[in-house]
């Protein structure tokens, strides 16, 4: 099995750096969720842990989640997994922050949602471009408007269009912007200041008490928008002629493009 995903702890194991390392925009696979989800389910014995940074290799954080894996035979897998995720990252025992660099689309945008904490390079981008595939993103659907409000949320989901970090910081869903060259700097300046000199005991009961709503919300929508998916919106021909358009241009130029 070949590791899609890389684990660094920190000297004292205060935090966790998850680096998504799938070459090619860092595509999330079935198998990437999976893997991911294990090194979460290892946390709950880290009592020292302040927190998790999820981070991309090569420059982007995430283009999203695989679209041939979206094709019908598959998505009944991966959809699942995906959602499971977003569940593991809701109950991790520790602040979980999302460090974006590059293009932060479509499955890797909630990735980036169910994460406490946004950080990002000034040049970084956001979106959520299903619907250019006739779809609709069930994890943002139901956690963009719990982050930042149904009028943003719905003109991110209807329009599909990317905004740059600094739009996303002034809706409040970003925490901090700096210069690419600058970001892991300012980020270990920010953990250190906010996080660092915390009781891992006391921030372990604080996030579970932060995200409770959150997560109770989430856990009685998402279910509801994965039928919606599977059993509808799959079930129509727009949407499976555009993944299979996406992935015969996929194959012939060698690119990966998000959903």
């Amino acid at each position: 099995m070949t590791a899609l995903i890389k684990t660094i702890y920190n000297e004292n194991r205060t935090r966790l750096k998850i680096v998504l390392d799938h070459p090619k925009g860092n595509v999330i696979t079935t198998e990437m969720a999976v893997q991911i989800r294990t090194v979460l389910a290892s946390l709950q014995e880290e009592h020292s842990l302040r927190m998790v940074n999820f981070e991309g290799s090569g420059g982007e954080f995430s283009f999203g989640a695989s679209v041939q894996e979206h094709a019908p035979g598959l998505v009944e897998r991966m959809l699942p997994e995906m959602h499971r995720l977003i569940g593991d990252m809701l109950e991790t025992p520790a602040p979980t922050a999302a460090v974006v660099k590059g293009r932060c689309i479509g499955g890797g945008f909630e990735l980036a949602l169910a994460c406490d904490f946004i950080f990002a390079a000034e040049e970084a981008v956001f979106g959520i471009p299903e619907v250019a595939l006739a779809a609709f993103p069930p994890a943002a659907a139901a956690l963009l408007p719990l982050r930042v409000g149904h009028a943003h949320a719905s003109r991110a989901i209807l329009t599909g269009t990317t905004r740059p970090a600094k739009a996303w910081h002034e809706m409040g869903l970003v925490t901090l912007v700096a210069p690419e060259a600058e970001l892991d700097e300012a980020v270990d300046t920010w953990f250190d200041q906010f996080l660092a000199v915390r009781s891992a005991t006391g921030l372990r009961h604080a996030v579970t008490a932060t995200r409770m709503g959150l997560r109770d919300k989430v856990k009685r929508i998402l279910p509801d928008l994965e039928r919606l998916y599977l059993n509808e919106l799959m079930r129509t021909t727009d949407v499976v002629e555009a993944v299979t358009a996406v992935e015969r241009l996929s194959c012939s130029s060698h690119r990966v493009l998000a959903r």
